[in-house]
């Protein structure tokens, strides 16, 4: 799966990209079928406590699956929209078993 990993309005470093593409990655557990997944890293104030927002969308066949999280680091941020894609993935996958 491709991870494309974009930060809006300030660098990202290097230890911070490697642990959102490591814990993205472990989606493919859940679904191998995961064409592309884009992640969007926001600070909204710069002086409030829950201030990292992560974004991350995944494109699937025939669906794409998003999740918004906020948080006071991008890493809990980050985990937490992983296991709300995760639930929807088993979600999806519970759709596509009904169907077959």
């Amino acid at each position: 799966m491709q991870v494309k990993v974009q930060s809006i309005q300030f660098s990202a470093d290097q230890q911070l990209v490697n642990f959102i593409n490591y814990k993205v990655n472990k989606l493919n557990l859940f679904f191998d079928n995961i064409l592309v997944s884009e992640v969007i890293l926001k600070i909204i104030r710069a002086n409030s406590n829950n201030n990292k927002l992560v974004e991350i969308k995944l494109n699937i066949p025939g669906k794409e699956l998003f999740a918004k999280k906020k948080c006071q680091s991008f890493e809990a941020a980050t985990d937490e929209a992983v296991n709300a894609l995760r639930r929807q993935i088993n979600k999806y996958k519970g759709k596509l078993q009904v169907k077959n």
